[in-house]
Order: structure tokens, then sequence, then C-alpha cells
């Protein structure tokens, strides 16, 4: 049974009675006349290759109310970009194909560089980054959704809740989270949220004492959630990160550009699995182990922004007090697994525990030593003020992108 609690600062609205995705895609297909909508999917082309992307499509197929997709390719070779624009092209919305590592996008993206403008990191900030700045380019969307595309539990009702709040054209909605149980095929997933992000939080507060930020952090019920909506002018002045940050980053941007008002959260599925990241203990640049390093270092770069004064002793408490406040997450986690007939291994949630504690650490060491580093992503604001034709750059590279390869598909 769904809860109806409003806990938090933030706007909870949930899945109460199931209702059909037909009748939400009728009332969006009358919204889109006020609010027209889009969507964007940031892909590596290994995801091309998987069940998931290709069963996305297929229900994506079916939407009536979409007015663009944007999808971010990454990871891709002049017959594999010829290749995505065959597997997209069973759409039949208006849909544009981005090819990152193209010699047109990248020829804009080095120019920028040499403007010190340009994501420093190759990874799905990047992507969606650019994404964001064709959108705004092409200006045809009001609404727009993002979510992943390695989602194995994909129907297009999570879309239709994901962007309802932000198109209703009577709710004023500049940013909504989806959330979710992170529960599939009999087990309990969600490592990363569960045993790093709460815990931390927790042990923020602990240690830092109450915070409006912390409180708005704490309101979302799954932070690391890759799927949001938001109205276009939020793309406008947004800074993101582009490394694994970018959930967290994106979270409290919202928090420094609207009020809490204009922030929503909406409960899209009823279970939710995807593609699993290693823990990778042995490598600090890969998995769950780089990820956790960059979700501490964001909070701790946001927190700094509040005027929270670092100092090494601060991080060993830190550290400290997360260790115990995990390690009851587990239990928690493993009594809730047990009566809903789910499996979680106590083992391997506490050796994830330990590493998390540690890379706490490792992230702490970075903020010190490098306090100078610019974690985010210029803002489309600023790249307009340094280049003020880019839109139109953009809209050339990728509508000749598309032009030209799927004439040679043909």
């Amino acid at each position: 049974m769904a809860d109806f609690y409003q806990n938090g600062i933030i706007t909870t609205l949930h899945n109460l009675q199931n209702r059909p995705t037909s009748e939400l895609e009728d009332e969006l297909t009358n919204f889109a006349v006020q609010r027209p909508m889009g969507l964007i999917l940031p892909s590596l082309y290994s995801e091309l290759q998987g069940p998931a992307l290709s069963n996305i499509v297929s229900e994506l197929s079916t939407v009536p109310y979409l007015d663009q997709i944007v999808i971010g390719l990454d990871r891709a070779a002049e017959k594999d970009y010829r290749h995505a624009l065959n597997f997209f092209s069973r759409m039949p919305q208006e849909h544009k194909v981005l090819w990152n590592d193209g010699p047109r996008l990248k020829a804009i993206d080095d120019n920028l560089r040499d403007l010190d403008l340009a994501p420093k990191e190759l990874g799905k900030g990047r992507n969606v980054w650019y994404c964001m700045g064709y959108v705004l380019a092409s200006g045809k969307t009001e609404s727009i959704a993002l979510h992943d595309c390695d989602i194995t539990t994909y129907d297009r009702s999570l879309l239709a809740r994901l962007i309802y709040p932000v198109a209703h054209p009577s709710f004023s909605y500049e940013f909504c989270k989806g959330y979710y149980a992170r529960t599939a095929h009999g087990k309990m997933h969600g490592r990363a949220c569960r045993l790093l992000v709460t815990p931390l939080l927790g042990a923020l507060k602990k240690i830092l004492g109450q915070m409006d930020y912390l409180d708005y952090m704490t309101s979302f019920r799954y932070a690391l959630a890759g799927e949001f909506s938001f109205r276009r002018d939020v793309l406008r002045d947004i800074r993101i990160p582009s490394d694994w940050g970018l959930e967290i980053g994106v979270l409290s941007e919202m928090y420094r550009n609207y009020a809490k008002s204009r922030v929503c959260q909406v409960d899209i599925a009823n279970s939710y699995d995807h593609k699993h990241q290693p823990l990778s203990p042995e490598d600090a640049k890969n998995g769950l182990s780089k990820m956790s390093i960059d979700i501490a270092k964001a909070l701790f770069r946001k927190l700094a922004t509040q005027g929270v004064v670092f100092e090494r002793g601060t991080f060993r408490s830190i550290k400290a007090t997360y260790y115990r406040i995990a390690l009851d997450a587990v239990e928690n986690s493993h009594n809730d697994a047990i009566m809903n007939g789910l499996t979680l291994d106590v083992h391997s949630e506490e050796k994830a525990v330990e590493l998390f504690a540690e890379n706490i650490m490792k992230a702490g060491e970075v903020f010190l030593e490098r306090p100078s580093d610019r974690p985010f992503i210029a803002s489309w604001n600023r790249v307009i003020s340094a280049v003020p034709d880019i839109f139109e750059q953009l809209l050339a590279a990728v509508e000749a992108d598309n032009k030209e390869y799927m004439e040679r598909i043909k």
C-alpha cells in the first residue's frame, strides 16, 4: 500500500491508486498544447546492444504526447552512429541523435575548451550538458524529462508519471525528481543510496548540526535516481558536475536557484532495476568506488559554499559517525528484505560500507588538497555570453550529422 505522508521540506507526489497509464497520457496530450514536452536520453553506444534500450524504444514509440526526443550518444565510432540512427528510427516522434564523438560536435567542444568552457571529463554529465544545450537551441519544448537508457524494468508509465508534475499547466513546479523502490528479481538493490548517501547525510547532520540544505537533501527518497524532469528555463543557469556527482549536483543547483516550493519528487515505479556497477574496491577510478568518492566530494563542496569549514579532523569524525550509521542501515535493510521475501547479502553490504567509509576520507583529502578545482560545467548562460552563436553551431552540427549519415543508411 502506498503511503501519503509528506515528510521533509519538498512536496512528495505519491502513487496512491495506480491510475491507468492511458488516462495520464490523455491528460498529458492535452497539456502539450500549452507546454510542449520533450525527453533527453543520455546513452552509451554499448547500451544499444542490450535488451533494456530496445524495450525502452519500443515503449516510447507508443507515447503520444512527446514533441521531441534528444539522444546523446557517447563512445560511438562512425559505424556505431549509423547503427544508432537506424536503431532509433522506429520512433515516430521527432528525434535527433547527438554524436558526441563525431568530428562536428568535437570541433565545437574543442572551441569551447580553448575558452575553458567545455566539460573537463567524459561521462554522463558531459553528455547531459550537450543535450540540454541542444534542447535550449531548438526551443521546441517547455517541459522536459530525462532518464537513463539501461532500465530493465521500463514501461511508459514511468515517463508519464515523471513528466506530469512539470507539464500540468496549473502546477508551479520547476523540477521533479523520480523515486522508486530499488527492488527487482527478488533482491534489494540501491547500495549507493541506502549505504552511502542516506547514512552520510545523517552523519553530516550529527557533526554539523541542523542545516536547511541537509534537511532539503534528506527529503529526497532516492537522491541518486537518474530520472528527473524540469521546465526549460532551468537549463540556462544550471551548473552540473561532469562526474558521478551529477545527481547530487543537480539537486544542489535546484536548492541554490529555486524556492523549495518549486521542487517536488514523484513515485514513478513499483519496482526498478538497471545495469549494476561493480564495487571495484581495488580501483578508485571505476565502479561504485569512484561513484562514492565523487558523491562525497559533491556534498562537501556544496557544504563549503554554505560556509562550512572542513579540516582533516572533521572528515575523521564524519567517517566514524557515518560508519556506525551505515552498519545500522545494513541491519535495517536486511530486516526489511526478510519481511518482504527478498534476498540481501549482509557480508557484501558491510564490505560496501567499509569501502565507502574509506572513500569518504579520500574525498575529504581531495577536497582539502585541491581547493581551487572547478567541479561544475559552465552554465549555458555563460557559454552564450562568450560564444553568442553557440546554439546556431549546435543546431547546424547535429542537423548535418543526422542528414549526412541517414542518407548513407538509405
